[in-house]
């Protein structure tokens, strides 16, 4: 268990000292902008693209993985959406905000650095798959559920064409396509790029977790619905487990794989859907909650299920 908590610890003491930091020296929102501006359109990218581009093509085309792990992802979305919606006597607008912070996990600031430090490097395709993937469904999802639950809603063809533009231009969306074609072709950049692109890579996930527990930092855990902590048990229990069980029946994956599946998704809800639901106005306070209580809650959860994977503890094959 030692190990575990030395691979654990620094992430979340990461979390904690720019929680500490956002505590002591209060900074307006518009102080992070640089920084997530850095980490979505220039680090993150970075990452993703050289962690793909330096993987054998071959290895990119595990579609039994990329469909088990998209359906626990969906699968997740569509039990938080149904919860929220009970709770909020059927408002839509408010559940898919809830849908989205019971599905989409922290696997952009969290996600690469966990998973590479407790898994190693055969942790990079799968990550950067999840990553691909899990965006294109939450972001075709949620965008157009809410369109088409506004009272002054797009006709469907233009609120589709909305989301397919956001995807299309989406920075890591396009990074890992790049990625994906580096590695078909075998490009190799020159050694001064590909060594700007590691730093770059390197940076991502400390600056990350730091923006992480800033931002938190400045939530305020407000009065809150029930479907908050109702999501929250969906995104960190029911999420990993809809992802082993869905990957044991579509077929035995390497172990590597399986571990980096199921700890994605038991990453707590991402920022984005705090940013999300203040860009459409909607379960902003639920949002914020449902960030602060999953990372909180996260630091047992997670920690237990990177013991698991390390140990090798998972269940390889549930229906053998």
């Amino acid at each position: 268990m030692l190990d575990v908590i030395n691979l654990a610890l620094p992430f979340f003491g990461l979390i904690f000292l720019g929680y500490v930091c956002g505590k002591l020296k209060p900074i307006p929102d518009a102080g992070l902008a640089w920084m997530n501006f850095f980490l979505i359109y220039v680090a993150l990218p970075a990452l993703f693209y050289r962690i793909l581009a330096k993987t054998p093509f071959e290895q990119l085309a595990n579609i039994p993985f990329i469909v088990a792990t998209t359906l626990a992802t969906f699968c997740a979305f569509t039990l938080a959406f149904a919860a929220a919606l009970i709770v909020r006597h059927g408002k839509v607008r408010p559940s898919v905000i809830a849908a989205l912070a019971g599905s989409y996990g922290n696997i952009g600031y969290m996600g690469p650095g966990l998973a590479l430090t407790t898994l190693g490097a055969e942790a990079a395709v799968p990550v950067a798959l999840i990553f691909c993937f899990d965006n294109i469904l939450l972001f075709s999802l949620a965008p157009l559920l809410l369109a088409l639950s506004d009272s002054r809603r797009k006709s469907l063809g233009a609120a589709a064409l909305d989301v397919a533009g956001s995807i299309a231009s989406n920075p890591l969306i396009i990074a890992t396509a790049a990625g994906v074609a580096a590695a078909a072709l075998r490009f190799e950049p020159p050694v001064a790029l590909d060594r700007l692109l590691l730093f770059l890579q390197n940076a991502a996930a400390p600056c990350a977790l730091f923006a992480l527990g800033v931002t938190v930092a400045q939530r305020v855990f407000e009065r809150t619905t029930w479907d908050v902590p109702l999501v929250v048990l969906v995104k960190l229990v029911v999420h990993p487990a809809a992802a082993l069980l869905l990957l044991s029946a579509l077929g035995p994956q390497p172990q590597a794989w399986l571990g980096t599946a199921v700890l994605m998704a038991a990453l707590p809800p991402a920022l984005n859907v705090f940013i999300i639901a203040r860009q459409y106005d909607e379960g902003v306070a639920q949002a914020s909650s449902a960030v602060l209580l999953g990372t909180v809650l996260s630091v047992v959860t997670l920690t237990t299920v990177m013991w698991l994977v390390k140990r090798q503890q998972l269940p390889h094959a549930l229906f053998d």
